[in-house]
């Protein structure tokens, strides 16, 4: 399954929803079905800056695909990771570092976040991005 594929099942989903405490409350499901990182990536480290929340992602590169792991301290930011990871996580580094990630705009999403939650979702999409570029040029065959 194509990430546009993946992003149009989350398009479809969020629109079964009309109303946005509907959605914020599917956004918190999502984000409880993450599982926990594990204490040695909640590190200084892994954590995500510029988030209004802390958030940690940890990335690892298997068989010429990235695996993503996250977690945060916020139901609502962990909501918005587990779609970025369902979108992501398992993909090579170009489909990453090519992603349109239009899902974002499509579902209204960007635009109900408050002002800093957008940035740290701007910033969670940045890191991830930073993380597909640094392991696509760490195993160049």
């Amino acid at each position: 399954m194509s990430i546009e594929d993946i992003e149009s099942e989350v398009v479809s989903e969020f629109e079964m929803f009309e109303d946005w405490t509907d959605k914020y409350n599917y956004l918190i499901e999502q984000g409880k079905s993450v599982k926990p990182l594990e204490e040695k990536y909640k590190q200084p480290q892994y954590l995500i800056k510029g988030c209004q929340s802390q958030v940690w992602l940890h990335a690892s590169y298997e068989n010429g695909k990235i695996k993503f792991r996250a977690d945060s301290d916020a139901l609502i930011t962990k909501g918005i990771i587990a779609f970025l990871l369902r979108v992501l996580s398992g993909r090579t580094p170009d489909e990453i570092i090519n992603a349109k990630l239009s899902f974002i705009e499509k579902t209204g999403l960007k635009e109900h976040l408050s002002p800093t939650r957008a940035n740290g979702l701007n910033n969670m999409i940045k890191q991830i991005k930073l993380y597909a570029m640094a392991l696509k040029a760490k195993n160049k065959n």
